[in-house]
């Protein structure tokens, strides 16, 4: 991992670039994280670096660039940014999870989708790698990709329309709310609400589930070169 600080006088305690290139190289910084996760490499041929543009408390900027083949409908890595939580609450004890995210893409023959992540255990202490549940937000599309299970549903959840896929990945539920123009290229919103409608409508058990992780990024399946860009994400948990 290679990393070189940029000073920008009074702004140099919130400015970082950062060069992620090993499989799960690591950054952190200002109750966030980077992870390059290039965790199903091996199903196919590529690589990605994941670059850190900027770190402060009120969110983060970075950029991924990738190139993928082989295996077209495995994910190949989930390069993110994550939020530290240092104090896991139970989702029902969460009054609020305010967040915004600005992203685009650049690139050919780009299969790919971009999506929040967050994994809830009913052990506080559960490995952050999965859950017994996920909930994806898929503010990206790109190309012939979908989630794990079906489409159960069109709901509306933070004043904007999703279509709802529900599934499992071995023993973990996944619920995926999915941008239904496949592109919504940013968002503002308290993430909690989508918590609440799985809870209110599809047996989330919110009052025995720990938040323990909540995360924001791509996850590559073919194409390239292409560039993954996010001018903001930031998320905080009440």
């Amino acid at each position: 991992m290679k990393s070189t600080v940029l000073v920008l006088g009074a702004l140099a305690s919130l400015a970082t670039a950062q060069s992620l290139c090993d499989q799960y190289g690591y950054y952190a910084a200002n109750n966030y994280y980077f992870n390059n996760n290039m965790w199903g490499k091996n199903s196919g041929s590529g690589s990605a670096c994941t670059y850190v543009d900027r770190t402060s408390a009120s969110g983060v900027a970075y950029h991924v660039q990738w190139q993928w083949s082989g295996g077209d409908n495995n994910v190949k890595a989930y390069p993110y940014s994550g939020k530290t939580l240092s104090n896991k609450k139970l989702v029902s004890q969460i009054s609020s999870m305010p967040s915004s995210a600005s992203w685009s893409y650049t690139g050919g023959n780009i299969r790919a989708d971009v999506a929040y992540d967050l994994f809830t255990a009913s052990n506080a202490n559960h490995d952050t790698s999965s859950g017994d549940y996920e909930l994806m937000i898929w503010l990206g599309k790109l190309g012939n990709v979908q989630p794990i299970g079906s489409q159960v549903a069109t709901v509306n959840v933070a004043g904007q329309n999703w279509n709802l896929w529900d599934g499992y990945n071995g023993a973990m539920r996944v619920y995926s709310f999915v941008a239904p123009s496949g592109q919504m290229n940013s968002l503002s919103a308290d993430i909690k609400q989508f918590f609440n409608y799985v809870s209110q409508n599809r047996g989330f058990p919110a009052s025995s589930q720990y938040l323990i992780t909540a995360q924001f990024g791509t996850e590559p399946f073919t194409g390239g070169p292409a560039t993954f860009t996010v001018t903001n994400w930031s998320l905080d948990v009440n």
